[in-house]
């Protein structure tokens, strides 16, 4: 009778608890409504571009503009403290800057898109064109990017690329289809052809729906063995890189994805470190690639350079070469250092009989003088 007496108390106490309505002071009134004025960056009509800081305690702020021969921009702080700049209009574009706060560079914290490789390297702008730009997204059939893990048989332990499925991939699934092999930079990593400064996806998909270039995967991997240039550019470093796209990676692709496994649907291609990467592995591998093209390789263009201490004796027999080899591309900016090295190298390679395209005009080491060798380099593929 007490256990009774006591649950039935348990029982009311809770109901008299449950009687006693809860007080709910949570609210979202306020969060919707018109939109407010984007801060920074703000591309104008005519295509001048304001950039805005807030940093009341700073003495000086000046803007980075672009990727080469650039110079500081001063701007100018209001009373509340934002630093704000409208600088010229600019040639519709892809274009990267920075923040430098009294003596400390800094990326736009109101703009989320990003340069980052090995480094946060700043911020990315698009200026849009009309029509649109051979390397703005576009109302074209889109494709899919992947980003897939391996592991690297020659360098011991699990590595990250990243594949580019064209539109077509999905909807033809009977379908085989060549690859690209493309290369990175030496501050970047394998993702850095599909961010905002590289959009080799954005400028294929483009290509394709204009039907200038084939629908082909691109296959993007790390081409650093250990961080640092050295690593992607020594004999030992571009053996052991060599090493793992040939038994690991084509190995991986031919398995897992509907692609042709033959020379003559394999093309490599980098840029800077990944172009001197591209050339090596590919002249070494003519029985693999059939496409062969390097932009702005530093490698290739040191007078001390010499192609037999890496290959030996590959411009020998210059017909076997010729035979083997679909396409050789090399180019470079006229306003980059390496520029001369690459007249030297053209002037090799004419010397020595070996059939191969010479590419060159205004830039320097720079994302943009790469996007259009790119497009230039896939509409002559497969």
């Amino acid at each position: 009778m007490k256990k009774l007496v006591i649950c039935c108390l348990h029982v009311l106490l809770a109901l008299a608890t449950y009687a006693q309505k809860p007080e709910n002071t949570y609210s979202v009134q306020g969060w919707w409504g018109p939109a407010s004025a984007p801060y920074s960056p703000v591309v104008h009509t005519d295509r001048t571009i304001t950039f805005r800081l807030l940093a009341p305690k700073a003495t000086t702020v000046n803007l980075s503009f672009g990727e080469w021969d650039i110079v500081p921009k001063a701007m100018t702080k209001d009373k509340s403290g934002n630093w704000e700049i409208t600088i010229p209009a600019v040639a519709p574009g892809i274009y990267s800057y920075q923040y430098n706060v009294d003596g400390l560079s800094m990326p736009d914290p109101k703009n989320p898109v990003l340069k980052v490789g090995t480094e946060v390297y700043g911020s990315v702008v698009e200026v849009p064109g009309m029509p649109a730009r051979f390397d703005e997204v576009q109302l074209v059939p889109h494709g899919i990017l992947q980003q897939i893990k391996y592991q690297s048989s020659e360098l011991k332990k699990p590595r990250g690329m990243v594949v580019f499925l064209p539109p077509s991939y999905q909807s033809d699934q009977k379908r085989q289809f060549p690859v690209l092999y493309l290369r990175h930079g030496g501050g970047d990593n394998e993702t850095s052809w599909t961010q905002a400064a590289g959009k080799a996806d954005v400028i294929l998909e483009n290509l394709i729906a204009a039907q200038k270039a084939k629908p082909m995967l691109i296959v993007m991997t790390n081409g650093l063995t250990d961080g640092t240039w050295a690593g992607g550019s020594t004999k030992a470093g571009v053996a052991q890189l060599e090493a793992e796209l040939l038994r690991d990676v084509i190995p991986y692709m031919e398995k897992n994805y509907r692609v042709i496994p033959k020379k003559e649907a394999r093309a490599i291609a980098g840029l800077s470190m990944g172009g001197g990467q591209a050339y090596l592995i590919g002249l070494k591998n003519l029985q693999t690639f059939n496409y062969v093209g390097e932009f702005s390789a530093g490698l290739l263009s040191d007078n001390k350079f010499d192609i037999n201490e890496r290959i030996p004796g590959i411009f020998n027999d210059p017909s076997t070469v010729n035979s083997k080899l679909k396409l050789l591309w090399i180019a470079c900016g006229k306003d980059d250092p390496r520029f001369q090295g690459h007249v030297a190298l053209d002037y090799t390679l004419t010397e020595k009989q070996i059939q191969h395209e010479f590419h060159q005009s205004a830039g320097g080491h720079e994302w943009r003088f790469w996007r259009e060798q790119l497009a230039g380099f896939m509409q002559r593929l497969f």
